[in-house]
């Protein structure tokens, strides 16, 4: 399959990779590209170099899902260093202060308590060394060429902050998070580290979640490159449909629904509610209910593949 030219091969669908250390979501796309010969792939959330677990990879039309899958919560195991704060909030920075730690940091049930006063909603400082873009310019490439930009404080939400255990010398939590889409987990660290009189950085990162979607089903990078070099990449194709969580219909004319043609709106459809369209056993399209009818949202030229 390696041997396509590149460009639209007939894949499409949604895989669940185990990103390793190291590499970025770009360097993970780029290998999938390369292995397939499909031009059209991507990912529906960034993780940082230093983060392992969970990246959802989309290939072919199933691309077009992204906004839609990007947009679920996601669930991490950080670990947390106290003591010293970096310029990117996490281990792969430079160390710009050392602060003494509070020995009450390193009770378990102190702990539990500041964590606790980070749940709900707040406006979030993003980190200097982000993807973020203001007026055409990266914030991360800003920032390495001397002029960081001005990044405004973004509404977050953090559902869940479960201490899982401390460690000492120097002072550390594991924390599993369950966070709003656009939290920087490095980002909390910092702050956690502020508001309790001291210095802390992001040590460690696993993502485990995104919305439904789990790590404990996905891939390694090898078996996902492996499987595509030898034209089995569609077994390992993940549920687009439960993926997005919708209410779901079989389409009565598969060609109505890939010409984006409306459909009549059925008793329970909740209004604007999106919908699901299966054609052939796939993810055919989204539609979105309106008045009577489902107008369609996003039509897949190929139906994104469900659980082979």
């Amino acid at each position: 399959m390696s041997a396509r030219k590149r460009g639209a091969t007939g894949l499409s669908g949604l895989l669940l990779i185990d990103k390793p250390a190291g590499m970025t979501s770009h360097d993970v796309v780029a290998a999938v590209r390369r292995a397939t010969g499909e031009g059209r792939v991507g990912h529906a959330g960034t993780l940082d170099p230093m983060a392992t677990g969970l990246l959802v990879a989309l290939v072919g039309p199933a691309t077009r899902l992204e906004p839609y899958l990007a947009a679920a919560d996601k669930s991490y195991v950080a670990e947390i260093t106290f003591g010293t704060a970096t310029d990117t909030d996490d281990a792969e920075g430079e160390i710009v202060r050392d602060m003494p730690t509070p020995a009450g940091l390193a009770d378990p049930a102190r702990a539990a308590e500041v964590l606790a006063g980070f749940l709900g909603d707040s406006m979030q400082q993003p980190p200097v060394y982000s993807a973020i873009k203001v007026d055409g310019q990266t914030a991360h490439r800003a920032a390495r060429s001397g002029a960081p930009l001005e990044l405004r404080p973004r509404p977050i939400a953090v559902t869940d902050a479960g201490l899982l255990g401390v460690a000492t010398d120097p002072t550390r939590w594991s924390v599993e998070f369950t966070v709003s889409k656009g939290t920087y987990v490095r980002a909390l660290a910092r702050d956690i580290g502020e508001r309790e009189g001291t210095a802390a950085h992001l040590s460690a990162l696993k993502r485990t979640a995104s919305g439904p979607l789990r790590l404990a089903d996905a891939h390694s990078l090898d078996e996902v490159l492996r499987s595509a070099e030898e034209q089995r990449l569609m077994t390992l194709f993940a549920d687009p449909v439960s993926a997005l969580g919708n209410p779901q219909c079989v389409a009565a004319d598969a060609a109505q629904v890939l010409a984006g043609r409306s459909l009549p709106r059925s008793s329970h459809v909740e209004p604007d509610e999106l919908v699901s369209v299966l054609v052939d056993g796939g993810l055919g399209a989204l539609y979105r209910a309106k008045g009577n009818l489902l107008v369609p949202e996003v039509v897949l030229s190929v139906p994104a593949r469900r659980n082979a």
